[in-house]
């Protein structure tokens, strides 16, 4: 993903919520390809989890932004981590959508002795429909006034995220909403340099605003040949951000854009029953103890809750804490290699990392590479749960 960004012409921010781990945090900032210090985060207790882990204090996380439009609850909260990272050189950065909560930031630090300049992201919807504002409305430059009316933000850039590019097929399509979030990034900053320039007295920009732009699909399409595409000039200085892609899954397998053979979860899990022609066309069906808390409800394109590796078996049905395994009728009678007996462990690879690997409080890590074909526990990930 570095060297994604590098050859794209940009930055690179981690988002770390699909792990929550300081040793995945650190492997995603630091790489052969590159380095960098910012993240992003979707939990408060994962940013206080990275100081906790060390990272600011060794220098290896200098840039947290809060990826949530800001909640006026959090604000003390978000205070406090300032002032843990500050001693660090560390920034903490929050994402604004609304002019409420500009209002809510204000009387906050009116009780301040010393009032604090804080860092924004304007979050942009580019077609999503999950967060922000469309660069194009009147709320949008409403909003842009209302920042740059109040003495206590400063707005460091804008930020998109293209959440619905996970409904890509290609590199072209993946290609695409790239170029939408990085259209609808740079037109609103355009719309900030042209405010700025109307107000009498206003000083000039001196530091670019950031364009952030990313989801793991759009950001695995970021390439020297995309930024070609681009348009010619930019109002700002491209960021790119992804999360995803560190461990990856089903869904990101149906865009194209990756190989199976990088999908880097599988939960294991026992054959605990099984029905002969119970299924579809007489097919045999087996039960496992891995259900929808194991695997999460997510689907995708393939149409199951997870596939079994190795095997033609997919998870068809879920209840809380078991599975139903099923084949499909077409793939014919069950080979010696295809069967499933009880007492069986499976890996079974899910359609959402994010959302199953929030279910365990720890991770096995295995070395697929290695000379023991990943048998052998290389290391135990304790992850961070709770908000």
């Amino acid at each position: 993903m570095h060297e994604n960004a590098k050859q794209w012409g940009a930055s690179f921010r981690a988002h770390v919520k699909t792990h929550k781990t300081a040793e995945g945090t650190r492997l995603q900032l630091v790489s052969k390809a590159g380095q960098t210090d910012a993240v992003v985060v979707s939990t408060l207790l994962e940013a206080h989890e990275i100081v906790n882990a060390g990272l600011v204090a060794d220098g290896i996380v200098k840039d947290i932004l809060y990826g949530l439009p800001l909640p006026p609850n959090k604000i003390a909260d978000l205070s406090t981590l300032w002032d843990d990272i500050a001693p660090f050189g560390a920034t903490i950065r929050i994402l604004i959508d609304h002019p409420e909560q500009v209002t809510f930031l204000e009387a906050y630090e009116a009780q301040r002795a010393n009032p604090r300049l804080w860092s924004v992201f304007v979050k942009v919807d580019a077609g999503s429909k999950r967060a922000g504002l469309e660069p194009t409305s009147p709320a949008f430059e409403a909003l842009l006034k209302r920042l740059f009316a109040s003495p206590i933000v400063s707005i460091h850039g804008f930020y998109c995220h293209a959440g619905h590019a996970y409904s890509s097929t290609s590199l072209d399509a993946a290609s695409a909403f790239l170029s939408t979030e990085v259209n609808a990034v740079n037109t609103a900053a355009g719309l900030a340099l042209s405010l700025l320039a109307s107000v009498p007295g206003a000083a000039p920009k001196e530091i670019p605003f950031v364009l952030a732009v990313g989801s793991t699909p759009t950001a695995h399409a970021a390439s020297a040949e995309t930024r070609e595409k681009l348009a010619s000039f930019l109002n700002g200085t491209l960021e790119l951000h992804a999360g995803n892609y560190a461990l990856l899954d089903l869904q990101q397998l149906h865009t194209g854009l990756v190989e199976k053979e990088r999908i880097a979860q599988r939960v294991l899990a026992t054959v605990i029953s099984y029905y002969p022609g119970r299924g579809a066309g007489s097919t045999d069906e087996a039960m496992c103890d891995a259900g929808a808390v194991a695997m999460s409800k997510d689907t995708g394109p393939s149409g199951s809750y997870g596939e079994v590796v190795g095997k033609s078996w997919k998870l068809g049905r879920i209840s809380q804490e078991h599975g139903t395994l099923t084949r499909e009728p077409e793939l014919g009678p069950i080979t010696e290699s295809d069967k499933l007996n009880l007492g069986d462990t499976v890996e079974i690879v899910g359609q959402h990392a994010c959302l199953i690997l929030a279910a365990y409080p720890w991770y096995y890590i295995v070395d697929s590479d290695g000379e023991d074909k990943g048998l052998l526990v290389e290391d135990i990930w304790v992850s961070w749960k709770g908000w």
